[in-house]
């Protein structure tokens, strides 16, 4: 079992910059490959960025590759997502979440938001034009 809290959401200028953390418990965190998805009012959940256990294969969506960076330290069990250069097209609730499953063959799997076995409770990113 691993719980999820997210934070650092908030109200930001097009063009400004946000961090998201998100704080696991529990004591097999390296474990799980960890992710960050977001969901737009009226919108289904879509995936944002991924990262394995060990933090050194990462995976980004189309839509946020060279603005977002995802990290983790396994050390303090949080994984970060350093969002820069916003657009109001990225307001949405941002959602942390856990996978058990670290490998797959099929590389689509890795560009999914629905793989995912544990979730935050969301924080939301406002982004104003």
């Amino acid at each position: 079992q691993v719980q999820l809290v997210e934070s650092g959401g908030g109200l930001v200028q097009t063009g400004g910059s946000l961090r998201l953390a998100c704080a696991a418990s529990g004591r097999t965190f390296s474990s799980y490959a960890m992710g960050w998805v977001r969901q737009a009012p009226g919108k289904e959940r879509v995936f944002v960025a991924r990262i394995n256990p060990s933090g050194d294969r990462t995976y980004y969506a189309d839509s946020v590759k060279g603005r977002f960076t995802i990290s983790r330290d396994n050390a303090k069990n949080t994984v970060y997502l350093q969002m820069n250069s916003l657009k109001p097209e990225d307001t949405a609730v941002y959602y942390c979440a856990a996978d058990s499953v670290s490998w797959s063959a099929s590389s689509t799997y890795y560009y999914s938001a629905r793989v995912y076995d544990y979730w935050g409770q969301g924080t939301q990113v406002t982004v104003s034009s």
